[in-house]
């Protein structure tokens, strides 16, 4: 089945939460957005196959590119998540995808001084009263929010 390839304009709005799940894992949504917005032009400053997607490839063991070539057909979420477990070269269990996506709603920074002290330095950016950011997930939340007009 052929399609028209639509995609978000990711420089008028965000993608979706890091959060938003589909099939159970976090993160897919937001990768399928930047995707579908780089192949039609509209991806802003956001960038498809970056180091947040690499946990999501790395996971379930998909090639970046063979991934495009199939959003690109113009599939939806469902076809495409069709298409990621059938091609999936790392087959998770449902429980698995479940850890995973759990770990990711509450990563943080690593320990080290660097790595924090950035962290902090860019949620600083964002907001001078916001001390509930601790995930990355709640950073990427927040910067999208800042970033399109949002007050912190």
């Amino acid at each position: 089945m052929s399609h028209l390839i639509t995609g978000p304009d990711l420089t008028q709005r965000p993608p979706r939460s890091p959060r938003v799940r589909l099939g159970g894992f976090v993160i897919l949504p937001r990768m399928l957005d930047k995707c579908r917005a780089t192949i039609i032009g509209k991806n802003g400053e956001y960038h498809y196959n970056c180091p947040l997607d690499h946990h999501f490839l790395k996971f379930t063991g998909i090639d970046a590119d063979l991934l495009k070539a199939e959003v690109a057909k113009g599939l939806g979420d469902g076809e495409i998540l069709e298409w990621i477990l059938a091609n999936a070269s790392i087959k998770n269990q449902p429980w698995q995808i479940l850890q995973w996506s759990a770990y990711h709603d509450l990563r943080g920074p690593d320990s080290d001084a660097e790595t924090l002290g950035w962290f902090a330095e860019t949620v600083g950016k964002l907001s001078k009263n916001r001390e509930d950011i601790r995930t990355w997930q709640d950073l990427l939340d927040l910067d999208d929010h800042v970033s399109f007009g949002g007050k912190a």
